[in-house]
């Protein structure tokens, strides 16, 4: 009880007695509603006691500084409610901001996760971590967040590929680091510019795991922030930064090329003699000695109470936690398949977000936000806090799609990665909501701009021409150079989104289906996709293959050549699909006909015979 009383007594009076300091820069954070616990539960008070140790660590220096100041991990408690934190600092940085910025986290994250049994919230200066489960010395990727600069560069790809190069250099260098740090720059990068990089893993890594996780970290650069300025990868175990400006600590040496920082000076746990300036690191904690005993006596006070309590609490959470699970069980077989479902969607080694920030991100899923409305349900826009913009897919509950459908889309895009496939940031199942969030792509789909002649995007023969080969590229990428062999079975100009370059991406991968090793077709007897795009074996027999996605492409080529819709096509002397006017036109030697009247100023004769001619073999 002495114990008890004394962290308690901690914690609360370094609360009070801090000093003033400066907010730190809140980032992002991270908690997975799947997982709580009850308020004044044990393990509630573990957390508590979890966060004053903490605190402690990074508040009072031991002469190996080198661990406490800017890297600290404890537990507390015992199974099963044993609660395991970790906070890491920047090494740039000196001990008085980390010892602000742990505190001010261990503050302001239950604010943010208030009963989440796992939560991770990243600052400018320093990250905080806790978990129900042990995770130190180990490798944790997810959730990564990524922050961006607004500001593009020109030569984006050039550009790109040398930053990679240079932080793939400093990764290895904070991986061997004895910190597992490393910061670096680069003199005349570009015209008059410096570039500047950062990298730093949880010292817990061994070297080999720290390398990995800075490469993938690195590798998700170029996704978040591909063509920009400066941007940032954070992950519950190590982060990876560049700008084209100096965003280090003080203590950089400018001399500094490529290479890890040795140890920092000694930090001395008393402020040096005299000087006004160093003087209230001490008188500032010298107050009256009534609040002293006015904290005290209230800390005993509810010591009491939570003792006689916290039994009884304790009692009721375990009859209502066996009323619910007898409740399950007690549920129709159809509720129990969606449960199922939905615990294997969250199991999956991927972000949730939780349903909170969507709301704020989408207005409430305000009708201003609303992009548009498919097979799966609407299409809203949504801003995160960072600025990051996204687009939710809303799974509506008269949707022809199902809960199968949206476990299939994570499942499988969340393990493809191709600069021409719309990139999944993570989903939200709560409150009956199931909801998909992608990288949001300002152009909206193909179709809008093909068939649309309000479109304000000009849509010229060697612009199509890009829109056919990154098409390609995608599926190819798909079929052969993935992990996974996928066949898409829905792809239509619909589903072919367009960035902010007017760059292909291919979306929904609801009906996908993934291939064995040595799997060339299969057979369904539940044929999905959209008719005018499927392969007359799929569309009749329900035999699917690569070439089933290979026919839905010649579909798309023919449509992007001629402006006009396979579906709903009709010729003005007999009814015929978009295919069998092609064919009947080059049969008749007069291909060029099929060309859309908006192109003919821009285009290349010979090379949209050979297009048209792919497309023909295609289907």
């Amino acid at each position: 009880m002495i114990l008890v009383v004394f962290l308690y007594l901690s914690s609360f009076l370094s609360i009070t007695f801090t000093k003033a300091f400066i907010t730190p820069a809140y980032l992002n954070s991270s908690c997975p509603s799947s997982l709580n616990f009850t308020i004044n539960s044990i393990y509630h008070s573990n957390l508590k006691l979890l966060f004053s140790t903490l605190s402690s660590n990074a508040t009072f220096n031991t002469s190996n500084e080198d661990s406490q100041v800017f890297l600290g991990n404890a537990t507390a408690g015992q199974a099963p409610d044993e609660v395991h934190g970790l906070f890491l600092c920047r090494r740039d940085l000196n001990s008085t901001t980390c010892q602000d910025c742990v505190t001010f986290a261990t503050r302001n994250v239950t604010k943010i996760c208030p009963t989440g049994k796992l939560a991770i919230i990243w600052y400018d200066e320093c990250l905080l971590r806790y978990s129900n489960q042990p995770f130190f010395s180990s490798v944790w990727q997810n959730p990564p967040i990524s922050v961006s600069s607004a500001e593009g560069v020109t030569e984006a790809d050039k550009f790109d590929d040398s930053v990679l190069s240079f932080m793939s250099a400093a990764a290895s260098d904070a991986a061997t680091s004895r910190y597992k740090f490393a910061r670096a720059k680069k003199e005349n990068f570009r015209v008059n510019k410096t570039l500047y990089v950062l990298l730093q893993c949880t010292q817990d890594l061994p070297a080999g795991d720290c390398l990995a996780c800075l490469q993938r970290a690195n590798a998700d650069l170029l996704w978040c922030c591909g063509g920009k300025r400066g941007g940032r990868v954070l992950t519950p175990s190590c982060i990876s930064r560049f700008e084209l400006y100096s965003f280090f600590g003080e203590s950089f040496i400018t001399t500094v090329e490529l290479e890890a920082p040795g140890p920092p000076p000694p930090v001395s746990r008393f402020p040096p003699a005299a000087g006004p300036a160093t003087e209230p690191q001490v008188g500032k904690r010298r107050q009256p000695l009534w609040i002293a005993i006015g904290t005290i006596i209230p800390t005993i006070i509810v010591l009491k109470l939570s003792a006689y309590f916290l039994p009884l609490i304790w009692r009721r959470y375990k009859e209502e936690k066996a009323k619910r699970r007898a409740l399950q069980v007690l549920r129709s077989g159809d509720e129990q398949n969606i449960l199922r479902e939905k615990h294997e969607v969250e199991s999956q080694d991927f972000p949730i977000f939780p349903l909170g920030q969507i709301f704020e991100a989408t207005r409430h899923f305000s009708d201003e936000n609303k992009l548009g409305e498919g097979g799966f349900g609407p299409v809203y826009k949504g801003v995160l806090t960072n600025g990051m913009e996204i687009a939710v897919k809303r799974l509506s509950r008269t949707s022809g799609q199902g809960l199968q459908e949206f476990k299939n889309e994570v499942t499988l895009i969340a393990k493809l990665q191709h600069k021409n496939l719309v990139r999944l940031w993570g989903c939200c199942l709560e409150e009956k909501e199931f909801l998909l969030i992608y990288e949001y792509m300002p152009n909206k789909s193909l179709d809008v701009h093909l068939f649309d002649s309000t479109s304000d995007i000009q849509m010229d023969w060697k612009r199509r021409m890009r829109i056919i080969n990154g098409i390609a590229r995608g599926l190819l990428y798909l079929h052969e150079d993935s992990r996974l062999k996928i066949i898409h079975r829905d792809l239509k100009t619909s589903n072919i989104l367009l960035n902010h370059d007017v760059n292909p991406k291919i979306s929904d991968f609801g009906m996908a289906r993934i291939f064995g090793g040595n799997q060339n077709e299969a057979n369904t007897n539940r044929v999905v996709g959209t008719y005018g795009y499927m392969a007359p074996e799929y569309a009749m027999d329900g035999i699917f293959s690569v070439k089933s996605d290979v026919f839905s492409f010649g579909v798309i080529l023919l449509e992007i050549i001629s402006g006009r819709k396979n579906t709903g096509f009709y010729h003005s002397e007999d009814s015929q699909s978009l295919i069998a006017y092609a064919w009947k036109l080059w049969c008749e030697g007069n291909a060029l006909e099929l060309m859309d009247p908006t192109m003919v100023q821009s285009c290349v004769l010979v090379e949209l015979l050979k297009f048209i001619h792919i497309g023909l073999l295609y289907v």
